[in-house]
């Protein structure tokens, strides 16, 4: 049949539908050319590598798909100074937060976390501890033990085992903030649906918050499974919407897994499995469900500490500002907070960090302390380990930012002070002060040196082992 619509005869032997069809297909004929990163899709062999030789070279500013690694290295540079944005935040006034372009809210948080601040010697040392404390959910007697089984277990079932049970009680002791999630994500899914849809889903949602305040977390996982998700699949079927409230479903699942992870009933069951070994069954045997619990929840941090007061309140302020109240140099300041803390919480960054934020003699104090507590070192040809190293960053009033460098090898203590210049003619007492503080704790001082600040330390400069990957956990889509 002719081909009535083609601008010339057809050539014998050239078929339009089938040009190309039979050509070679080579990928790496230009290593520059690469698919779009789409996680949806499969996409065929290119030039994409997983590594890049200039992970810590890229300068651009645009974040990297490639490399969650590399990503994160490339914000911890661009980082912001945690304890410069927080002394930006608070003006103190008699007690109070006063500052242009702040919310009511927003003043009303920030005033109650400052009150929180008002320390003796005492209620330093406890506002410190509150806050290691915090840090981790795996304190106590019976992690303790977990700790030193999996480090002796031969069996990579034991291990697997030990780890599917804290990764239980993670969830477990993270309840109120799943179901406040699981609240959160419903109620941005039934303001993104049309009306007719919303109003059975903010049924669910009442019966959700009732289920919630009752501690039913049996009935609340039947309701989500058997009502909501095949009411959602229903709707996203018959509207074909993809947007917001499909978007928000996808997190949903994860919190309701996770919900279901941390039920009691399945701590319990993962525990029985570990008493089943023999290695653990006489640490573990004389231990009973109740008791179980109890060492469980007394392992818990106090939620009404000041360091959690404190946290609590800056969070809700924090909250207020990303929903849009105050100015936009105020919203701009909590953004980089916010920005500087999921940084320092990386799953990536292999150091612990706080802050202390403190009011001294009238004057105000923000500080950050990066600690190593299990450090590693070169002392010649010697490798020590198993040490504590220490990063804390201090803005002393009239003085100035002072970066001091704390290493422990049991009783021998370095120290590495870099002060500003007005300190500098203090330098000698300064070390002589220092190295008597230490003595009058039954320590040795090794290398205790005050010089001129240069420059300020970054965090990498006294921890390596961040570039290095070794100690942090490994994260692909």
């Amino acid at each position: 049949m002719p081909d009535l619509l083609g601008v010339t005869n057809p050539v014998p032997g050239y078929d339009r539908d089938n040009a190309g069809r039979n050509a070679p297909v080579s990928p790496n004929q230009n290593p520059q050319i690469q698919n779009p990163v789409d996680p949806g899709r499969v996409g065929r062999a290119d030039g994409r590598t997983e590594q890049r030789d200039n992970t810590f070279q890229d300068t651009s500013g645009q974040v990297r798909y490639d490399s969650n690694f590399s990503t994160f290295i490339q914000r911890l540079r661009e980082s912001p100074d945690l304890a410069a944005e927080l002394a930006r935040l608070f003006a103190q006034r008699e007690g109070l937060e006063v500052r242009s372009g702040m919310s009511d809210g927003i003043a009303a948080e920030l005033s109650q976390a400052l009150k929180m601040l008002h320390m003796d010697q005492g209620q330093l040392l406890q506002f410190l501890t509150d806050q290691f404390r915090a840090g981790t959910r795996f304190g106590g007697a019976l992690f303790a033990l977990l700790r030193s089984a999996y480090s002796r277990a031969s069996s990579e079932n034991v291990r697997m085992d030990i780890l599917q049970f804290l990764k239980s009680y993670g969830d477990y002791s993270a309840t109120a903030h799943i179901e406040g999630n699981l609240l959160r994500n419903l109620q941005g899914m039934a303001k993104a649906m049309p009306a007719s849809w919303a109003e059975k889903l903010q049924e669910m949602i009442a019966r959700l918050q009732n289920g919630i305040a009752a501690g039913d977390r049996q009935g609340n996982l039947k309701m989500l499974r058997s009502e909501l998700f095949p009411y959602m699949s229903e709707y996203v079927d018959r509207t074909h919407d993809m947007g917001t409230a499909r978007s928000l479903l996808s997190q949903l699942t994860l919190d309701v897994a996770r919900y279901e992870n941390g039920s009691i009933n399945n701590l319990l069951e993962l525990y029985h499995q570990l008493t089943s070994y023999g290695t653990l069954r006489e640490q573990l045997g004389g231990v009973d469900d109740q008791s179980l619990l109890m060492l469980l929840r007394s392992s818990q941090f106090s939620e009404t500490s000041p360091a959690n007061q404190f946290a609590d309140h800056l969070a809700a302020a924090a909250a207020r500002a990303l929903r849009g109240e105050g100015s936009m140099e105020i919203q701009q300041i909590f953004q980089q907070l916010v920005s500087a803390m999921l940084i320092n919480e990386s799953v990536y960054m292999p150091v612990n960090h706080f802050i202390l934020p403190l009011e001294w003699d009238g004057k105000m104090l923000f500080s950050e302390l990066w600690v190593d507590p299990d450090a590693e070192e070169k002392d010649g040809v010697e490798q020590r380990e198993h040490g504590v190293k220490i990063l804390f960053k201090i803005d002393v009033q009239p003085l100035g930012l002072f970066d001091i460098v704390l290493t422990s090898w049991d009783k021998k203590v370095d120290l590495q002070i870099a002060c500003p210049m007005a300190a500098v003619p203090f330098a000698k007492e300064m070390e002589k002060a220092v190295s008597g503080i230490l003595e009058r704790n039954q320590l040795t001082p090794g290398g205790v040196v005050v010089r001129r600040m240069e420059r300020p330390l970054t965090i990498s400069e006294v921890f390596p082992k961040i570039l290095e990957r070794k100690n942090s956990v490994n994260v692909k889509v």
